[in-house]
């Protein structure tokens, strides 16, 4: 005969603080409707972006692109977005590196804001295209005077031979161009521009029931149009 076995709090396994099927967040009671958004998604890019930025959050402008080559075999990094408006979101990047290489094959793109304190993520698919150099001369100017020689003595995602090795490459380039002596833009280096196709505006809610709203392109125009997605 089975019998009832007393369970003391004791006898309960501690949860294991390291087991990401342990880990739980209860997201914020306030969502997202309908109502909220903005007629465009740039607008209401701005509007979260703006909120993300005056909460103290670190680096709200760190953005997941996410690449494939054209073989489709995907890669993702973190890169800081420097520009967007209504024709897009603009990063700077070495034209050589993986992701410089896997949008010359292959112009199809992602980008991911993960704004976690907020409980909230900006999603966008997309076209990229490389800027015109004057603008990405235009904002090169505007790097601090180390950013500028990293851009020439780091040949991006290609294999080095040590630490050293690149320490040497900006040593040189210093000593060429000094404190306050003009750096010119490399040509291998410039802004990509990703125009939206679809913004996806996430909202953490109570329950995992999260409100995501994503505005879809409206043909080859410039309309919008919004669809509510199961969390």
């Amino acid at each position: 005969m089975l019998q009832d076995v007393a369970v003391h709090p004791a006898d309960t396994p501690t949860p294991d603080p390291l087991d990401p099927s342990a880990m739980r967040a209860q997201y914020r009671a306030e969502g997202l409707t309908e109502a909220e958004l903005a007629p465009s998604p740039y607008d209401q890019f701005a509007r979260w972006f703006k909120e993300a930025a005056t909460s103290g959050l670190h680096e709200p402008n760190a953005m997941v692109v996410s690449t494939a080559d054209a073989a489709g075999r995907p890669s993702s990094r973190t890169v800081l977005l420097k520009r967007f408006d209504e024709h897009g979101f603009v990063f700077f990047t070495n034209y050589g590196s993986r992701k410089g290489r896997d949008l010359a094959q292959n112009p199809y793109v992602s980008l991911l804001f993960p704004w976690h304190p907020l409980a909230r993520q900006v999603i966008v698919t997309g076209t990229a295209a490389r800027i015109g150099r004057d603008e990405t001369a235009a904002y090169f100017r505007t790097r601090p005077h180390g950013s500028q020689l990293g851009a020439w003595a780091s040949d991006q995602s290609t294999p080095v031979a040590s630490r050293a090795e690149l320490e040497r490459a900006y040593d040189d380039l210093a000593a060429r161009y000094p404190e306050g002596e003009q750096v010119p833009a490399p040509p291998h280096w410039g802004g990509v521009r990703v125009v939206a196709q679809t913004v996806e505006f996430w909202q953490g809610r109570e329950n995992r029931l999260h409100d995501r709203l994503r505005y879809e392109r409206e043909g080859a125009g410039e309309g919008w149009s919004v669809v509510r997605l199961a969390p």
